[in-house]
């Protein structure tokens, strides 16, 4: 098993760190950053390095990497940097949290990021480049396509397909056999019934601040 360098020095790439480390056998080795972000040398007391360094620095054949960015421009930036790494010659690695229940026998894709508490069910497909945050419902025979990024709680029921490059906020539900379109956008708490077009944005309603106060409630 190759060290691991981690294109990233934020919340994300802390997190990744965190996990692939206790998680995983995998060491991190260091950590590379696009040079205009270049801001220090050490990140969790590991090397940082520009990503226009990193492959002599770290070279392919004796690292793998793991992109942990986030949804930033709809997911854009992280398959940006996804694809760059790949035409460096980098094996991109997946973590997937030993507390997730993974019952699925397809193939989990590259440079995918599964925390824990994740229900995958039977003959679900996750693509390449996807994030599942905390606490996931994936249901029987869904379709999660590349490049798409589920924060926690969501519920995606049975044979729901999920375009690329989409994002689904905390407790957003989608209905069975909905097919969401490319880069669709699910705002926290939006229940999807029907099919969704590409690039659609859909945001459920706010709560309301009522005119009683507190404690004139009683519970």
């Amino acid at each position: 098993m190759k060290p691991l360098v981690i294109f990233g020095a934020g919340v994300g790439a802390k997190l990744a760190h965190y996990y692939f480390t206790h998680d995983t056998a995998r060491q991190v080795a260091a950590f590379t950053v696009d040079r205009p972000y270049w801001r220090a040398t050490t990140f969790q007391n590991l090397p940082v390095i520009p990503a226009d360094e990193v492959r002599a620095a770290f070279p392919p054949v004796q690292y793998d990497l793991f992109v942990a960015l986030s949804y930033a421009k709809m997911n854009r930036i992280r398959a940006e940097r996804y694809y760059e790494a790949k035409e460096m010659g980098y094996h991109l690695v997946s973590y997937i949290s030993s507390k997730c229940t993974l019952l699925t026998d397809n193939p989990i894709g590259d440079n995918c990021f599964i925390l824990e508490d994740n229900t995958i069910q039977p003959f679900a497909t996750i693509g390449n480049n996807v994030t599942l945050w905390s606490g996931n419902h994936i249901g029987h025979d869904a379709v999660i396509e590349d490049h798409c990024y589920i924060t926690s709680h969501v519920v995606i029921a049975g044979h729901v397909h999920v375009g690329a490059y989409s994002f689904l906020g905390v407790n957003a539900t989608i209905r069975n056999d909905v097919k969401l379109g490319r880069q669709t956008l699910v705002g926290m708490g939006a229940a999807i019934t029907k099919d969704t077009e590409e690039q659609s944005v859909y945001l459920a309603p706010r709560a309301i601040k009522a005119r009683v106060t507190s404690d004139k409630i009683e519970l």
